[in-house]
C-alpha cells in the first residue's frame, strides 16, 4: 500500500472540494500511477491505473512530474507532446508533485474540459498553481499525520484550508442541512459570526434555498442570482451548490457565493469580448423590446443566420451576445468583427486568415482567420453594409459551403460557424443600388430581427437610467442615489438620436460631475440643456406660433415629410426604391426635393 493509498478517503474529499470550490476537475495518483482520488470522469477510475502506468520510462507529463518532483502547466493538452494519449479529452492541467521527507510520492491535478474551465484556469493558472502547491504539501503532512492523529481531524483542517484559501463566501452543509463549516468571507456576506452559523439549518439563514432541492436531488447548480430578506435589507447574490456524493447518494453539500455588486462590478472592469451576457442584461421592460427579446430568445436555439439592424447605439451587439450565450453553442467562441474599423487591405486576412508567404510580411506559419477561431461558435459580423463587394462574394462562399480557404493557400478547411450580423444601413436599398450582393442578403437576413431605437420605448428610459446610475456609481466610486425629478423629465422628453449608447454616456458625464447625493440638471451634459431651452423656446416664441405665411408653411411642411421618410429609410423600415411611391411622386422629384431640401440618407453621396 503506497503512501498515499493510507489517506484515499481524505484524498477523495480534498478532490471533491477543490472541484466544487474551482470548478474543475481534479485527480490524485501515486508514484505507482494508481488513481487515489478523482472527480468527473477520474470518479470511475479511482483504483485503477493511470493509462501514464503502460509507459512508466516516458517523457509524459505524470512520468515527468515522478522522476523530477517538478510541476507543469499544460496549456494546449491536445497540441502539447508532453501529455502524450488523451483518450478523455483533457484540454489544460496544472499539476504539482506531492513530495514527503525530500521524495515525490504522488501527482495531485487541476484539469479543464470545456473552453470555459480552460479560460478560467489559465486566467488564474499563478493562483491556482500556488493554490495547488499548497494542496499537494497539505496531502504529503496528511501522511504524516494519518500515522498520529484522527483521520477527522486531518479531514477538517484539510477543509478548513481550501475553502478560506477562497475569496467567495463558503458553506458547508451536512445531509440534514445544518451549516457544519464556514469560511470568514461567508461570515462577512451574511453578517453573521461563525458561532451564529455553525450549527443552524441553511433555511434559517437563507429562507426557500434551492440548497434543500440539492441535498435532495444530487444535482448541483452554478452561478445562480438568488435574493434574500433578512429583514433588515435584501440581499442580492450570485450561488452556487455542489452536492457532496457518498456513491450516488448527497451526504452534503458545498455553497459558494458572492455579492452581485461585486460581481457586476468586476464585469464592468473586464475587457475580454468573450464576457458571458444573458438577455437579462439588456434593459426594459417594454412591450416593443420585451417582443424582440423574446423573438431573439427563440431563435437562439437555432443555428439559422440572423441579421440585426437598427440604429446605431441601440444594442444591437448585446443581442448577438445574448443569442449567442443562450444558444447551444454558448461554451463555444464567440467572435466579433467590425467589417467598418478594419481597412479593406486587412479585412481579408482577419476573416479568413493567410498562409505563411502569402503577401509580405505575413507571419510565418501562416495564421488562422476569425472564421477558424470562432469554429463550433458564433462569428458576429459588426457594420456588414461596409464589406467590400469582392468580400461579399467569398463571404457568400462560405455561408453556403460552410469551408473556408485561407489567404495565399488552396487548402480548404471546414468551419461550424453561426453567423449573426448587424448593421444600421438599408441593406435592401443598397442591394437595388448595386452596393450590396441580394444572394449574400437573403443569405444573412434567414432571420431578421429589427432593435428599436430609444425614442419608440420611452417608457424604459427610467428604468435604464437607474441601471447606468448603478454601474458608473460604483465604477467611481460615488455616492448618489437617484435623479431629481426634473433630470428625470428631461431625459424623458430628449429625443435620443444616439439611442442607448447616447444615454449611458449621459449618466457617466452626470455621475462625474454631480457633486451632491442626487443627480442634478448642473450635471447633465450641456446639449440635454441646450436642446430643453430651444424647447422652451419654440413654445413660448409668439413669431413661431403666429406664422401665417401659407408659402413658407407649405414648405416646411413638405421639408417636415420628407425629413421623416428619410429617417424611416435610414432605420430600415422602408426601402429606398419605395420611398418615391409612398410620397406620391416621381424618383427624379424625390431627389430634387432631397436635394433642395439639403438632406442626405445615410452613406449616400450629396444629391
Amino acid at each position: 500500500m503506497s503512501f498515499l493509498q493510507l489517506i484515499a478517503s481524505t484524498a477523495q474529499q480534498v478532490a471533491e472540494a477543490i472541484s466544487a470550490v474551482l470548478g474543475v476537475e481534479t485527480e490524485i495518483v501515486d508514484h505507482e500511477y494508481t488513481i487515489i482520488a478523482g472527480t468527473g470522469k477520474y470518479r470511475s477510475l479511482v483504483g485503477q491505473k493511470d493509462y501514464e502506468a503502460v509507459f512508466p520510462e516516458s517523457p509524459y507529463l505524470y512520468s515527468t512530474v515522478l522522476r523530477t518532483g517538478r510541476s507543469f502547466i499544460v496549456e494546449d493538452a491536445a497540441r502539447d507532446f508532453i501529455y502524450g494519449p488523451n483518450p478523455l479529452g483533457e484540454m489544460c492541467e496544472i499539476c504539482c508533485p506531492i513530495i514527503l521527507e525530500q521524495k515525490t510520492i504522488g501527482v495531485i491535478g487541476l484539469i479543464a474540459f470545456n473552453q470555459q474551465q480552460k479560460d478560467h484556469m489559465l486566467q488564474q493558472k499563478e493562483t491556482w498553481h500556488s493554490f495547488l502547491t499548497h494542496m499537494a504539501g497539505l496531502l504529503a503532512d496528511s501522511v504524516i499525520a494519518r500515522q498520529s492523529y484522527d483521520s477527522l481531524q486531518v479531514t477538517n483542517q484539510l477543509l478548513s484550508t481550501v475553502i478560506e484559501s477562497i475569496s467567495h463566501g463558503i458553506i458547508y452543509v451536512d445531509e440534514s442541512a445544518t451549516i457544519v463549516h464556514c469560511n470568514s468571507r461567508a461570515c462577512a456576506l451574511t453578517g453573521q459570526p461563525r458561532d451564529r452559523l455553525v450549527g443552524r439549518n441553511i433555511s434559517a439563514i437563507w429562507p426557500e434555498t434551492p440548497v434543500l432541492q440539492v441535498l435532495q436531488s444530487g444535482r448541483g447548480y452554478i452561478d445562480r442570482e438568488e435574493y434574500y430578506n433578512n429583514g433588515r435589507r435584501i440581499t442580492h447574490l450570485l450561488v452556487s451548490c455542489q452536492p457532496i456524493l457518498l456513491s450516488t447518494r448527497p451526504v452534503g453539500a458545498v455553497i459558494t457565493f458572492r455579492d452581485m455588486a461585486e460581481v457586476r462590478q468586476l464585469a464592468f472592469r473586464l475587457t475580454d469580448s468573450q464576457y458571458d451576457l444573458s438577455f437579462a442584461h439588456i434593459i426594459g421592460s417594454s412591450k416593443t423590446i420585451r417582443a424582440v427579446k423574446e423573438l431573439a430568445m427563440q431563435v437562439a436555439r437555432s443555428s439559422s443566420s440572423i441579421l440585426i439592424t437598427g440604429e446605431s447605439g441601440t444594442g444591437k451587439e448585446l443581442f448577438a451576445r445574448a443569442i449567442h450565450f443562450a444558444s447551444p453553442r454558448r461554451n463555444k467562441p464567440f467572435v466579433i468583427v467590425n467589417c467598418g474599423a478594419i481597412p479593406e487591405t486587412l479585412l481579408e486576412s482577419e476573416l479568413f486568415g493567410y498562409e505563411e508567404g502569402a503577401f509580405t510580411g505575413a507571419k510565418k506559419g501562416g495564421r488562422p482567420g476569425k472564421f477558424e477561431l470562432a469554429n463550433g461558435g458564433t462569428i458576429f459580423l459588426d457594420e456588414i453594409g461596409d464589406l467590400p463587394l469582392h468580400l461579399q462574394v467569398k463571404l457568400l462562399h462560405v455561408l453556403q459551403r460552410r469551408q473556408i480557404e485561407r489567404l495565399g493557400g488552396n487548402k480548404v478547411i471546414p468551419v461550424d460557424v453561426r453567423v449573426i450580423a448587424a448593421t444600421n444601413r438599408d441593406l435592401e436599398a443598397m442591394c437595388h443600388s448595386g452596393e450590396f450582393r441580394e444572394d449574400l442578403y437573403y443569405r444573412l437576413s434567414v432571420i431578421p430581427l429589427q432593435v428599436p431605437p430609444l425614442h419608440e420605448r420611452k417608457e424604459d428610459i427610467p428604468e435604464l437610467m437607474q441601471y447606468f446610475l448603478e454601474k458608473y456609481t460604483q465604477l467611481l466610486e460615488k455616492n448618489i442615489s437617484g435623479f431629481s425629478p426634473a433630470v428625470v423629465e428631461l431625459f424623458r422628453q430628449y429625443h435620443w438620436p444616439g439611442n442607448v449608447r447616447e444615454l449611458e454616456n449621459s449618466v457617466e458625464y452626470a455621475v462625474n460631475m454631480e457633486r451632491s447625493a442626487e443627480i442634478t440638471l448642473q450635471s447633465v451634459p450641456p446639449r440635454l440643456l441646450t436642446w430643453s431651452r430651444q424647447q422652451a423656446g419654440q413654445v413660448a416664441n409668439p413669431h413661431r406660433l403666429m406664422e401665417y405665411n401659407l408659402p413658407n408653411r407649405i414648405k416646411q411642411l413638405e421639408k417636415e415629410i420628407i425629413q421623416e421618410v428619410a429617417q424611416q429609410i435610414s432605420r430600415g423600415q422602408i426601402s429606398l426604391h419605395r420611398a418615391p411611391e409612398i410620397l406620391g411622386v416621381s424618383r427624379a422629384t424625390f431627389y430634387r426635393k432631397l436635394k433642395e431640401h439639403g438632406m442626405l440618407l445615410h452613406n449616400q453621396k450629396p444629391v
